[in-house]
């Protein structure tokens, strides 16, 4: 999945994603917004991240931090 902030404006399924439904999807309509929804229920309010909080969240999980 490529990301860019301000320039991803539909839903991206991650690469991170498996085949078993457990999907994340993730969005940038604004450069200073991330947000992340889970596929399986995109009617529900998805998180939200600025550029910092995201860069941090993208850095555990690369990682293997289990907490941000």
């Amino acid at each position: 999945m490529s990301l860019q902030q301000g320039k991803t404006r539909r839903w991206t399924k991650s690469s991170h994603s498996t085949g078993n439904g457990a999907c994340v999807e993730v969005c940038s309509p604004g450069v200073r917004l991330v947000a992340v929804r889970d596929s399986k229920d995109p009617a529900r309010t998805p998180l939200a991240f600025g550029p910092r909080a995201w860069r941090g969240f993208v850095t555990g999980f690369g990682e293997g931090r289990q907490t941000v």
